[in-house]
C-alpha cells in the first residue's frame, strides 16, 4: 500500500470512528434524514471503502439489485447457469444474500473483507443477517456477483439490507422491468449512484419483445436526463423459463459476455473500482459536514434547552432574593413575633422625635425575653421556607412548560416517568435544612463577632439569639424596597434591629455581618435550586452528545478531501 493510500486509509478510519460517536437523539429539523445518512456512511465505510483501501486488488464486486418482482434472482441464476439464489414466489422473500464467485476467489470473501458483520455460510437459509457462499466457474475470475433484497420490499428489514448491499458495491447492476422502470423508489437509488458517481450497468428485464424498442429508448433518455448516460443498458426480452427455471442462454449472452469481458481485464475492472471508490470517499467527506451540521444542531438545541432551564430557576433565585431582603418576610407572623420580641408600638411612636435615646429604651424592651426570641426564628424559618418552596415550584412549572412547548424538549419529557412539572419530593426537606442551617450560621457570625463583648452589659441583655433574630430582620429589609405606610412597620422593625446590633458591635461592622447573611443565604438558595435544575439538566446528559465530535468531524473531512485532491482527485 503506498504512503498516500495509507494516510488516506488512517484518516478514513478516523473519520468512521467520529461518524460512530455522532449522536442524533433529539428530534430537530431533518435529524430522522440525519440519523439515516449517518448509518449509512458508517455502514459503507465499515463494508466497502475501509475494506477497499486495504485490498484495491480484490475481486470486483457486482451487486445485483433492483425492485420487487424485477426478475433479479433468475437473471442471476441464468448468468450463472444454474440455480444458486431461489427466486420469491410469495413477497416479501425473506432469505440471506447470495455472493457467487469464482472457486479461485473464494479466499477474498471466505473472511470479512466486505460486509464484515454478515456471518459467512456456504448453505440456502434465511437469516438475513447471513451471507451465503457460492463457488461457481461460470463467473469469470475477479468478478463475484451478489444478489441482493428487493429494494422497495414492505419488509423494512430487506429494504435496508439491500441498501447496505448497493453501499458495498464496487458495480451496482440494477435490474428493472418494463412494468416497473418507471417506479419512485429505483430512481431514488440510481439518483444516489449519479451523486456518489457508482459505476452503474442497468438491466431493463421482462421486455415484452414488441415493446423493447420503445421502452428502451424511454429508460435511456431518462439515465441520460439523471446524469447515467455512460450507464451500459441491457434489454433481456419476456421469455419462457426453461424445465431448470433459468432463461433461454441467447436471453442473456449480452450481459454474460460484457460481464466475462470486465472479469479478463484487470484495468477495465480496476478503473470501475477506482471511479467508485473515489466516488464513495468524495460523498463521505460532502455529506460529513452536513452530519457535523446536524450534530452541532443537536448541541445548540440542547444548549438552549439548558438555558430554558437556567431562565426559569434564575427568575426563583431572583424572586427569593429580592423578597428575602424587600421586608416581605416581614409581615404577618414575623412581624407580630418580633414586636413582641422588642415593644416595637412604644419606640415606633418615638422613633422620630427620640432616635437618641433608643439604644438604652430596646435594652430595657428585650431584657429576660429569650422566649420571644425563639418565636421568631420559628416564625422566621416558617416564612422562609415558604418563599423558596413556591418559588422552587414555580420555577419547575416554568422550566417544563418551556420544554413541553419546544419538540425536542417534549421529546425528552416524553423519556422520563418523573413529573418534572413540580418541585422534587427532596425539595421539602431540602429546605427546611437550608433555612435551619442559615439560622445556625447567623447564630454563629453573631457569637463570632461578639467573642470579645460577651461580658458587656448590652451583649448579656439581648443575647446570642436575640442579636441573631436582630440580624435576621436586618437583612429582611436590607434594600429598603418597602415603601408608603410599609415603612412604619417592616421599615421600623429593621430600623430598632439594627439600632440592637449597632448597640452591641458598631454600624459598620453591622452593615458587614448584614451582606454576609444575606450572601450566605443566597448562596445556599442558589445551591437548592441548582440541585432542583439538575433533574432536568441530568436528563440532557443522558443524550450522549460529545461537544468535540462536529468540529472533529469537519477536520477530517479536510483532510480527506485535502488527500483526495493531492492525489489527483481519486481516492
Amino acid at each position: 500500500m503506498s504512503a498516500p493510500t495509507d494516510d488516506m486509509l488512517g484518516t478514513l478510519q478516523a473519520l468512521h470512528a467520529a461518524l460512530e460517536q455522532v449522536r442524533l437523539p433529539l428530534e430537530v429539523p431533518g435529524s430522522a434524514g440525519h440519523r439515516t445518512r449517518r448509518t449509512e456512511m458508517a455502514e459503507q465505510l465499515e463494508d466497502y471503502v475501509l475494506p477497499r483501501l486495504r485490498e484495491i486488488d480484490a475481486p470486483l464486486l457486482a451487486v445485483v439489485g433492483g425492485s420487487t418482482g424485477a426478475g433479479k434472482s433468475t437473471l442471476v441464476n441464468s448468468l450463472v447457469g444454474q440455480v444458486v439464489t431461489e427466486p420469491g414466489v410469495l413477497r416479501p422473500t425473506t432469505r440471506s444474500p447470495v455472493l457467487v464467485h469464482h472457486p479461485e476467489d473464494a479466499a477474498w470473501f471466505d473472511r470479512q473483507r466486505v460486509l464484515p458483520e454478515l456471518e459467512r455460510t456456504e448453505r440456502s437459509t434465511d437469516d438475513p443477517q447471513a451471507l451465503r457462499l457460492v463457488a461457481s466457474t461460470s463467473v469469470p475470475q475477479g468478478l463475484a456477483l451478489l444478489d441482493a433484497p428487493d429494494i422497495d420490499s414492505v419488509e423494512a428489514r430487506n429494504r435496508t439490507l439491500a441498501t447496505q448491499l448497493l453501499g458495498a458495491a464496487d458495480l451496482w447492476l440494477f435490474v428493472t422491468s418494463a412494468a416497473r422502470y418507471a417506479d419512485q423508489v429505483p430512481w431514488d437509488f440510481l439518483r444516489t449512484a449519479a451523486e456518489r458517481s457508482a459505476a452503474v450497468a442497468v438491466v431493463l428485464d421482462r421486455t415484452p419483445p414488441e415493446a423493447v424498442t420503445d421502452v428502451s429508448h424511454d429508460l435511456a433518455r431518462m439515465l441520460t436526463a439523471r446524469g447515467l448516460r455512460d450507464s451500459p443498458l441491457f434489454t433481456v426480452e419476456e421469455r419462457p423459463l426453461g424445465s431448470d427455471g433459468l432463461l433461454p442462454a441467447d436471453a442473456v449472452a449480452e450481459i454474460r459476455g460484457w460481464l466475462a469481458e470486465l472479469g479478463a481485464d484487470a484495468g477495465a475492472r480496476s478503473a470501475v473500482v477506482r471511479q467508485t471508490l473515489d466516488g464513495a470517499v468524495k460523498a463521505v467527506a460532502r455529506d460529513s459536514f452536513v452530519i457535523a451540521d446536524a450534530g452541532a444542531a443537536q448541541l445548540e438545541t440542547r444548549s438552549r434547552l439548558e438555558r430554558d432551564v437556567e431562565v426559569a430557576y434564575a427568575q426563583a433565585e431572583t424572586a427569593v432574593d429580592d423578597a428575602s431582603a424587600d421586608g416581605t418576610l416581614l409581615r404577618g407572623e414575623v412581624l407580630a413575633r418580633w414586636q413582641d420580641f422588642v415593644g416595637t408600638g412604644e419606640f415606633l411612636r418615638g422613633l422620630e422625635s427620640r432616635i437618641s435615646r433608643l439604644r438604652d429604651r430596646v435594652t430595657a424592651a428585650v431584657m429576660g425575653k429569650p422566649q420571644q426570641a425563639e418565636r421568631v426564628t420559628v416564625a422566621v424559618e416558617s416564612g422562609l421556607q415558604t418563599l423558596v418552596i413556591e418559588n422552587a415550584e414555580a420555577a419547575a412549572e416554568r422550566a417544563e412548560g418551556a420544554w413541553r412547548a419546544d419538540p425536542a424538549g417534549r421529546q425528552v419529557l416524553e423519556g422520563t416517568a418523573t413529573d418534572l412539572s413540580r418541585a422534587s419530593r427532596e425539595c421539602r426537606a431540602a429546605t427546611e435544612r437550608l433555612v435551619r442551617d442559615w439560622q445556625a450560621a447567623v447564630l454563629d457570625l453573631v457569637r463570632t463577632e461578639g467573642a470579645d463583648k460577651r461580658g458587656t452589659a448590652r451583649f448579656l441583655a439581648y443575647g446570642v439569639n436575640g442579636l441573631s433574630v436582630s440580624l435576621m430582620v436586618v437583612v429582611f429589609a436590607s434594600t429598603g424596597g418597602v415603601t408608603g405606610a410599609e415603612v412604619g412597620i417592616a421599615g421600623g422593625s429593621a430600623v430598632l434591629g439594627q439600632k440592637l446590633l449597632e448597640a452591641v458591635f458598631g454600624d459598620q461592622a453591622v452593615r458587614r455581618l448584614a451582606a454576609t447573611a444575606r450572601a450566605d443565604l443566597a448562596e445556599r438558595v442558589h445551591a437548592l435550586m441548582l440541585a432542583e435544575q439538575r433533574r432536568f439538566t441530568a436528563l440532557l446528559g443522558d443524550l450522549d452528545l460529545p461537544d468535540d465530535v462536529p468540529d472533529r468531524l469537519r477536520t477530517l473531512a479536510r483532510r480527506v478531501d485535502d488527500l483526495r485532491f493531492s492525489n489527483g482527485g481519486a481516492a
